[in-house]
């Protein structure tokens, strides 16, 4: 029996263009598995910081610096290196079971380098044949993000970080989505409409694939 690649959808757009909202809802209606990479990246640094005080000091030295590392590059709006954020998706990938066949990732790659680690490391194992991009102006997005950050409880949602966040999307994300979309492989989706509104078009994307 021939083993069949998992298929992965990378799913990118703007601080606040509803990334998150629309890839919960394939997951609860299709049952697509979804990993978020910078959710992974925060729950990474949840977790060293809990298990730095029971390990040994060389250990908690390490553990410590890879933690404050991760939470630096986020509190900046910077990319994390490739190399951690591959790492975590790969387990993801590999904890929600490699047979779910259809993961949605969300974030991810962020810029050339993220691509090309990507390429290096997951390129022969998973087929990719789409990006999801959603599309919207960074007012809507900025004031979506200012109402989110009441109860989100993210270090990184407030102006200071989201402007950093934004340059960083236009400069090394933008390249990568018009990329994508060069060879075809870009799937762009008006996220100024209704979660629902948007939710139907999403859903005519992934049709081939439902």
């Amino acid at each position: 029996m021939v083993d069949t690649k998992p298929v992965v959808f990378f799913v990118l757009g703007g601080p606040g263009s509803g990334k998150g909202t629309q890839c919960a809802k394939m997951v609860d209606q299709y049952g697509f598995a979804h990993l978020s990479a910078g959710d992974l990246l925060r729950e990474e640094v949840i977790l060293l910081f809990h298990f730095i005080s029971l390990i040994d000091q060389k250990q908690r030295d390490s553990g410590s610096e890879t933690a404050q590392l991760i939470n630096q590059y986020i509190v900046e709006g910077k990319i994390v290196p490739v190399e951690i954020t591959c790492q975590l998706l790969k387990k993801g990938m590999e904890k929600k079971g490699w047979a779910e066949k259809r993961f949605l990732i969300d974030g991810f790659p962020r810029n050339q380098d993220n691509f090309d680690g990507w390429d290096r490391v997951m390129g022969d194992l998973v087929e990719v044949p789409f990006v999801l991009f959603f599309d919207a102006d960074e007012e809507t997005m900025i004031n979506r993000i200012m109402e989110r950050s009441k109860t989100s409880g993210r270090n990184d949602d407030n102006i200071e970080s989201l402007k950093k966040r934004f340059d960083t999307f236009k400069k090394e994300t933008m390249p990568i989505v018009d990329l994508f979309d060069s060879n075809g492989k870009t799937q762009k989706i008006n996220a100024l409409r209704t979660i629902d509104e948007v939710f139907e078009d999403v859903k005519k994307a992934f049709e081939p694939y439902l």
